[in-house]
């Protein structure tokens, strides 16, 4: 098995806990977050990931808290900053689908480390105004010294309009190097273009590398340099689809740090110059990473093992 790159992975965005609300009134109460489950995508395939976030001198913090320590990821010092820790209630209908009422504070953040060589963030972090302005100058600062990557992971009932968020996320979009959406969000903020239409757009506005997932129908890709690639996706029994897109990202960030496109500057300039090839690999390390989580419950990313081997 290749050895992982262990270049530091800053992932900047929320954590918090679901409490999910059965038919039969049962409540139990999951650790969440997308940023937070990316972070531990990554610490499960090798990397080094640490997190930027805020979360209460609760014990719901505490209970995050233990589960990064577990999984290897490092949460900075700065995050325990909030009263109480960022719920979202969770109500399962009879076909099994939520409906998420959120109580989230989400500051400026600070105190974020400057020797990451990888920064990642997306989701409701990078979307609430009262902290998203201070994600953004995180991400310009640290495009110095680091390459960057971003999942919009609209989250409507938190923002504003399609037309905001359109905004908000091509201001993101010039200082990213990878992007990754899935179809039904890149679909809410962009409701009158195609897939290609929204994915050739993206690759045009700055990132090397733009990635629309389709569920089980595989992904579309776009290289910088107008290259486009599609994959299918892998045939599995889903077991839920929670967290997939979560492991797709940790999966793609892993397979781009251990091929030398992603973890610094000197990345940066061999990923300006990758063709399709040099990606695929990464891709399709994303897809398998994601296939492997769905036939789980929960959020439960693979381990590297898992996942490697069977790229040999």
């Amino acid at each position: 098995m290749s050895q992982p790159n262990t270049r530091t992975t800053l992932v900047i965005g929320e954590a918090l806990i679901d409490v999910v609300h059965a038919l039969d009134g049962d409540v139990t109460e999951h650790v969440g977050g997308s940023p937070l489950n990316v972070a531990v995508g990554l610490a499960r395939l090798g990397h080094t990931a640490v997190l930027a976030t805020h979360l209460g001198n609760d014990a719901r913090g505490e209970r995050i808290r233990d589960l990064l320590t577990d999984e290897g990821v490092d949460v900075t010092m700065s995050s325990f900053d909030l009263e109480s820790t960022s719920t979202a209630q969770a109500t399962l209908g009879e076909d099994g689908a939520a409906e998420y009422e959120f109580a989230i504070e989400w500051p400026p953040v600070t105190g974020i480390p400057h020797d990451a060589e990888h920064v990642h963030t997306g989701s409701i972090g990078a979307s609430l105004d009262t902290g998203a302005v201070s994600v953004l100058d995180a991400l310009k600062a640290a495009r110095r010294a680091a390459t960057t990557s971003f999942d919009p992971n609209v989250r409507p009932s938190l923002m504003k309009s399609p037309e905001d968020e359109r905004v908000r996320v091509e201001e993101f979009l010039h200082h990213i190097d990878v992007v990754k959406s899935s179809d039904e969000d890149a679909q809410w903020i962009y409701p009158n273009r195609s897939l290609r239409e929204i994915a050739h757009g993206w690759a045009e506005l700055g990132p090397r590398l733009v990635v629309i997932t389709r569920g089980g129908d595989g992904a579309l890709v776009v290289v910088g340099n107008g290259e486009e690639l599609e994959f299918a996706g892998h045939s599995v029994e889903v077991t839920d689809t929670v967290g997939a897109g979560d492991s797709f990202m940790s999966g793609l960030i892993s397979g781009l740090l251990d091929a030398g496109l992603l973890g610094g500057a000197e990345a940066r300039s061999r990923f300006e110059m990758a063709q399709a090839d040099d990606v695929r690999p990464a891709l399709e390390r994303a897809l398998l990473t994601s296939a492997t989580t769905v036939t789980r419950a929960g959020s439960n990313p693979p381990h590297r093992l898992e996942v490697v081997a069977d790229e040999a």
